[in-house]
């Protein structure tokens, strides 16, 4: 990381976040991330070595913002009735029996919502995806330093390679969609539907911020492409995509397939 005068292609960050796990630490933690993957995941995935690539300070932008929202919504309220009906016992006759139904009324909600929208984090390099990104958050931000290039001498430091307009529209989309997953929770009543809103944000601020990842590659065939996996260098975290094998799903098929079959041929017997 040079001292540089910062430009629209180059902006100098904000803030950063320091390592605190070390490259020896990172690799047994994916080695563990790899013995523990699911059952479907390729045997000779699981038997490869990774290989570390590069610890790197991975560009990231930090969104913050005010949202107010109008919403509408049905709301669902449960009630019990006693219903008479009349069926056929195993004697032959017509008996009158009474049973308990759930029914639920409805009814129309509107209202309004505020809060405040914290630490949306989105990748701002092209090589690493927002969902690769988020599954190794969270990062810890109350450790979040000043800026200063003393702060990652030593370490490799990625530019941007997304444009903080780019990174900008994908933290407001992910703001607006957290807005709609909080109204989801705090709706009353039994359940709900048609829940609808329109959220205005207010007071966006926006940081480039630079987090500590340690990199690492895993060759598990030659015909394959390498898997990426990324660990978060302040937590610990582990997260990647494991390729699945097909002879392992196709034999769970086969065997799905085979008990439908044989509780068919129970039923007709």
């Amino acid at each position: 990381m040079l001292k540089r005068p910062a430009s629209p292609d180059l902006p100098t960050p904000h803030f950063a976040i320091g390592f605190a796990i070390d490259q020896k630490r990172a690799a047994k933690l994916v080695r563990q991330w790899i013995s523990r993957s699911h059952w479907f995941t390729r045997s000779d995935f699981k038997k490869a070595a990774p290989e570390l690539t590069r610890g790197v300070y991975l560009p990231a932008y930090l969104y913050g913002a005010i949202a107010d929202a109008s919403y509408g919504a049905e709301i669902g309220e449960n009630y019990t009735e006693t219903q008479t009906y009349t069926t056929t016992n195993s004697d032959g006759k017509t008996v009158t029996r009474t049973r308990t139904v759930t029914k639920t009324e409805w009814r129309v909600l509107h209202g309004q919502y505020s809060c405040y929208i914290l630490d949306v984090l989105v990748t701002a390099s092209k090589g690493v995806s927002n969902p690769a990104l988020e599954a190794i958050e969270p990062f810890d931000l109350r450790t979040l330093r000043r800026f200063d290039p003393a702060l990652v001498a030593g370490w490799l430091a990625e530019a941007p390679t997304r444009s903080e307009q780019d990174c900008f529209s994908l933290a407001h989309e992910e703001a607006i969609a957290n807005v709609g997953r909080n109204l989801t929770r705090m709706m009353p009543g039994d359940s709900h539907r048609n829940l609808q809103h329109k959220t205005r944000m207010t007071n966006e601020v926006i940081d480039l911020v630079l987090l500590p990842i340690w990199t690492f590659a895993v060759r598990y065939a030659e015909d394959q492409p390498p898997v990426q996996i990324l660990v978060n260098g302040q937590t610990g975290r582990v997260g990647g995509k494991v390729p699945v094998s097909s002879k392992k799903i196709a034999a769970v098929v086969v065997v799905v397939l085979v008990l439908v079959a044989a509780f068919a041929w129970l039923l007709t017997r």
